[in-house]
Order: structure tokens, then C-alpha cells, then sequence
């Protein structure tokens, strides 16, 4: 079958699949939907429409990027009236499905959006949320509305008409308009994509490699586990292009075991491609043979690091290698190879589709394109975005995450996973780029956004970053095997108020030398974290080392719990939160904390209607914590 023949059977597809005369329903099924529930709405809909006798088409979709709404569902009635509907569960979603399907109702007060032509009062369109409006999706364009087990559906909205381009073109025909497209890697560094990809078809060998890595190991992000989960097919052709570019005949999937919904849809894919022809040996009756292999990774986070990834596929243990040589003059196996990650590869059949020019459209001067990112931590709307380059991060977190839950204040957003900076409120209208983020002293890194509140301790947060560099580093490098351990070591002293003068200077010193010594990129950033708080929130260091207090009580070894007599209303609710068993008392009198006993969890605090206090000693005073006010306030404690 010709790929005109193939593109043509799949529109047929694609045609029924969005038939406005039929029922359909599309349930979001990432992992952030089955971790949500979506499994276990399933079922229930199936039993309803059984019920009614009402025929409807039932796929799962991958993550549309609305993570804080899942799980969602997709309902479409005959006429053309389709809602996403989110927050649905096992226990509601009999009524919506009966409402929607039976009464004919579309219910607003679930409704996330309306996704069809027929607009519904009440319900907003999807493309005027303010999550979505400053959006431009060419990476995630797939995501949520394909189903990612169909090949089809893939090729009638424009799948493999990129490769199909490519093998028309000259391999330095193809790594020229990727040069074009300023495409940067979107694993960390940023290095152009048509560069890299050139370097390597310039080394002789008689086999060249290619690999997708998909190890990723950020506290906090999932993008490129989405974009396998949800549309395994761009990961499949962007690497075939590549492998055309640079004459690779060998390719792998670097993924680690723990994303299995993500290895199972592109074990799928892989096997459909290579049945459809574009897998293989002559593919698309081209003189051009690439197979694809899925090496999973044991979740070590150093093998994100090209030459650790490339350790551990050849069997080693996962640890980085001096460069140069370079993975593109001896890589893998001691073959000219090429890496990139899944967002990288997922950009490339855009643009050999639609063009270099069209994708440098967006973007900036010297950071060209979309990026995704993953939006984590204290935003009202966490999920998944895809932006162009040079948005500001108040957009990103303000007008597309909606701000910080409760009004609280925002305090800092670590980009770039854990060896990455923390940038402050006064740079919140600065734009994200690959330069900005670097003059910054953070990175873009694989796209990870953790938003910090008013409430966060930023010595805190740095300790638990260099926690967990330090577990994650190979310990082949001294700078970085005893840097991080001793940077880490005092950063513990200091959050239990054992900190000491010279801790200040000597984090700072040992931070540089990491830096500048460290075998690899995993250590040379690992310092980021600590450097830019002490940077921005200095004062916060030093008062954790001074006066042995934490502004933001997250430090338990600072902070001691209290109720204070004018506020206990005797409820009891504290005590029975307390998972320790250190608050006593009777009904409607005055409950006492046992300090002995006292682990600073913080349960009393949130499980009391009254606020009785939280509070923490300061040079002999006792001061308050006061939750609505925002900041602490002095008060009385008991």
C-alpha cells in the first residue's frame, strides 16, 4: 500500500472517529488520568450505556495537559454538542453520562469546556481557557485527541507526511532545514538539533546510532512521558528522520521502567510502523534501512547524561565518560551517535512538514520554537503547557497556571529539575529562554516547573535538591561523590539550627568547585539550587544560622507547636490528628501539646477550626504563626 493510499484509508478513519452523528465519549488516559481514577470510570460507563441501550464509541485518549482536572471525559451526542467534562469519578459519573446522553443535558457546573463547533450556555471554549489561550502546541498537538494506540489517527492528522518529505530530500538537505528551524535540544542544554545531528554524519563508520532519551528523572516533570503516553507515533517518526539525516541504521529508546503505560503505546507503535512501512528495511520503497529497539533504564538519574545513557545500553554500569571524544565521533559501541530527547524528536516531524520558516516563526532570536513544560508544585492549575520561547514566567504562572492556590504570595520557581536555579519575585517578567534562564543561574533543563509559595523555605528546598543529587550521583568524580554530600551536611545542620557563621562562605565555596570540577553535567549544575537561593534569599540563610528561625515553619527543628488558652475552643481536633499522640485534654477545656512528644508535623495546626497557633522561639519571644494574616505576627503562646 502507498503511503497516498494508507494516508487516504486513514482519513476514512479519522472521519468516523470525529462523525458529529454519533455518540463518542473520550476518556483522558495518561497516567495522571489512571492514577486519577479513570480506570475505575470505565466500567461505570459502560454499564450506563448498556442500560439505556445507547451505542456510542469509547477510546482512551492520552493527557489533553489539564492534570489538575483530571479525570476528564470527552461526551459527544449526535448534533455535534461535545463537552470535556473534569473532576468525574466512578461515584458521578452515572448521573453525567444519563444527563448528557439520556436527558440531553449538558452539565455546567462539570463542564471544563466545550471541544465542537455547537457552542453550549454556560460552558466556555476550550481554546478561550485561560490555560490554553497562550498556548501554541506543536509538540503536545496530538495529545488528548488522538488515540495513541492508531496509527491512523496519527496519519490523518498529518503523521508521516514529514518523513515522507525527508526521504525526498538529501540527508543535508533535511539537517539544513532543521539548522533553519533553530530547533535547540530539549533535554537540558539547548545545543542545535541541526548541528549536532551534522557533526555526526560527518564521522566515517560503517554504522551510526541514533537515541531517544527518555529517561527522565526530574523531581516534578512528565513531559516527555505525556508525549509517549499520548502520541508515540511523533517519537517513532521524528527519529526515523533523523536517522535519514545522519545515516543510522540502529536506533533505541532509552525509557526507564517506571513509565510502563508510556513503553507499552510505543511497543505498539514500533510494531505499526514497521507493518505500515515506515520501520524497517526499504523504507517507504526507499534504498534507506532503520530498525528501532526499547532499552529500559533502571531509573538512575545520571543516565540521563549522554554517556552514562550510553554505558548502560552496552551493558555498564551507568556512569559518564571525559569528553571529547564526543557521542557523535565515538558514541555507541564506539559508533559515530547521535542523542536527543522525546520533546526533540517530537518537534522534527512539524517541521520537515510544515517547514523551518514556519517554526522559527516562533520563539526568539536565539531560543526558536515551542517548549513544553511541566507545571508542579504550589499553581492552581498544575499540568502540562507548551509555550513559545520568550513568554515571561508571570504568563506562564499567573495567566496560564492561574496564580498560587489560596491567594498566597509566589516566592520562587525552581526550572530546570533539581540541578537547576530558583528564580525570585523580582523576575517574574523575566522571558524563558535557554540565555535568560543561564544569566539567571538557572537552565531550561527537559522543561520542569516546581512553583514555590510565601510559605516555602528556600533553605529547606535547596537541602532537599542536594538530597537527592547527591543519592543520584554516580560517585565516579570526587568534586561531585564529596561535594554534594558536604554541601548537603550543612544545609542539614542549618535547618536544625546547629548552623554556624563560616557555613555561609563555605557553602558558596565548595558550590564553586563542584561546579567547575565536576566530571559531568549532572555535577556542574548540582550547585544551582543552593547558589541561587543564597543569591535571592540570603536574608532566609541567615537567619536560619543567626537566630536559628525559620520565617516560613518548615523547619521542625525550629519550630515548636503551642495552643494557646484564648483560642481553644476545646474541640479536640487536634488531638485526634495528632499522629503521635502528644496532645491531651478533655472536651470544651484546654488542650495541651507534650514538646517531648512533638514531632512538629504540623497536623494540629491544619486540623484546627480555630487556629489555635503555631509558633517558634526567636531571641526568648514566641512568635505566632498566623496563617490568614499570610506572615507570622507576635502573640501570645501558652
Amino acid at each position: 500500500m502507498t503511503f497516498d493510499e494508507l494516508a487516504a484509508k486513514s482519513r476514512e478513519a479519522w472521519d468516523a472517529f470525529e462523525d458529529s452523528g454519533r455518540a463518542r465519549i473520550l476518556l483522558g488516559a495518561g497516567t495522571c488520568g489512571k492514577a486519577a481514577g479513570a480506570d475505575e470510570i470505565l466500567p461505570e460507563i459502560k454499564a450506563v450505556l448498556k442500560e439505556h441501550s445507547i451505542e456510542a464509541g469509547i477510546h482512551e485518549v492520552g493527557c489533553i495537559g489539564m492534570c489538575y482536572a483530571e479525570p476528564l471525559i470527552e461526551l459527544s451526542r449526535p448534533g455535534g454538542q461535545r463537552v470535556l467534562y473534569g473532576g468525574v469519578s466512578a461515584g458521578n459519573v452515572r448521573k453525567l453520562v444519563e444527563d448528557f446522553f439520556v436527558k440531553k443535558e449538558a452539565r455546567a457546573d462539570m463542564a471544563v469546556a466545550v471541544t465542537g463547533a455547537t457552542a453550549v450556555d454556560g460552558i466556555p471554549r476550550l481554546a478561550d481557557l485561560p490555560s490554553m489561550k497562550g498556548q501554541v502546541r506543536v509538540a503536545l498537538r496530538n495529545c488528548g485527541i488522538i488515540d495513541p494506540e492508531s496509527i491512523e489517527h496519527y496519519i490523518a492528522r498529518g503523521g508521516y507526511s514529514g518523513l515522507k518529505r525527508a526521504l525526498d530530500m538529501k540527508p543535508e538537505e533535511v539537517i539544513d532545514e532543521v539548522k533553519k528551524s533553530g530547533l535547540r535540544g530539549r533535554g537540558g542544554a539547548g545545543f542545535p538539533t541541526g548541528l549536532k545531528w551534522e557533526f555526526c554524519r560527518k564521522n566515517q563508520a560503517d554504522h551510526r546510532y541514533l537515541i531517544c532519551n527518555a529517561d527522565e528523572g526530574d523531581p516534578g516533570a512528565f513531559m516527555d512521558r505525556s508525549v509517549v503516553e499520548s502520541d508515540p507515533h511523533t517519537v517513532v517518526e521524528g527519529m526515523v528522520i533523523a536517522a535519514h539525516a545522519i545515516g543510522a541504521d540502529l536506533g533505541y529508546v532509552y525509557v526507564r521502567a517506571e513509565y510502563p503505560l508510556a513503553v507499552d503505546r510505543l511497543v505498539k507503535a514500533i510494531k505499526q510502523s514497521e507493518e505500515a512501512g515506515f520501520l524497517g528495511d526499504r523504507i517507504m520503497g526507499k534504498d534507506f534501512n532503520f530498525h528501532l529497539k526499547i532499552k529500559m533504564g533502571a531509573g538512575a538519574f545520571v543516565c540521563g547524561e549522554e554517556t552514562a545513557l550510553i554505558a548502560s545500553i552496552e551493558g555498564k554500569r551507568g556512569m559518564p565518560n571525559p569528553r571529547p571524544p564526543f557521542p557523535a565521533q565515538s558514541g555507541l559501541f564506539g559508533k559515530p551517535t547521535n542523542i536527543n530527547n522525546v520533546e526533540t524528536f517530537a518537534n522534527v516531524p512539524v517541521i520537515l512538514e510544515k517547514g523551518s520558516a514556519w517554526y522559527a516563526n516562533y520563539g526568539t532570536e536565539k531560543s526558536r520554537g515551542t517548549k513544553t513544560f511541566a507545571l508542579a508544585g504550589k499553581i492552581v492549575r498544575t499540568g502540562l503547557i507548551e509555550v513559545p520561547l520568550g513568554i515571561t514566567l508571570r504568563e506562564i504562572i499567573y495567566e496560564i497556571g492561574g496564580g498560587i492556590p489560596g491567594g498566597k504570595a509566589y516566592k520562587a520557581v525552581q526550572t530546570g529539575g533539581p540541578s537547576g536555579g530558583c528564580i525570585p519575585a523580582e523576575l517574574l517578567d523575566m522571558k524563558v529562554d535557554y540565555d535568560t534562564l543561564a544569566q539567571a543561574g538557572s537552565i531550561m533543563g527537559s522543561g520542569g516547573m516546581v512553583v514555590m509559595d510565601e510559605e516555602t523555605c528556600m533553605v529547606d528546598i535547596a537541602r532537599y535538591f542536594l538530597d537527592f543529587t547527591r543519592r543520584e550521583s554516580c560517585g565516579k568524580c570526587a568534586p561531585c561523590r564529596l561535594g554534594t554530600r558536604q554541601m548537603h551536611l550543612i544545609l542539614e545542620r542549618m535547618t536544625k539550627g546547629e548552623g554556624r557563621p563560616e557555613d555561609l562562605d563555605l557553602l558558596a565555596e565548595i558550590g564553586e568547585a563542584v561546579r567547575v570540577g565536576s566530571l559531568c553535567g549532572l555535577g556542574q549544575t548540582v550547585p544551582n539550587p543552593v547558589m541561587t537561593t543564597m543569591k535571592h534569599f540570603r536574608g532566609e540563610y541567615e537567619e536560619h544560622v543567626h537566630k536559628k528561625q525559620c520565617r516560613s515553619f518548615a523547619c521542625g527543628a525550629l519550630v515548636k507547636y503551642y495552643i494557646t488558652e484564648e483560642r481553644c475552643i476545646g474541640c479536640g481536633a487536634c488531638a485526634r490528628a495528632c499522629p503521635v499522640g502528644a496532645i491531651t485534654g478533655q472536651p470544651k477545656k484546654l488542650y495541651v501539646i507534650d514538646q517531648n512528644t512533638c514531632t512538629q508535623c504540623g497536623s494540629c495546626l491544619a486540623a484546627c477550626p480555630a487556629v489555635a497557633a503555631a509558633v517558634y522561639r526567636t531571641s526568648g519571644e514566641l512568635t505566632r504563626y498566623e496563617p490568614q494574616k499570610k506572615k507570622p505576627a507576635a502573640g501570645k503562646a501558652s
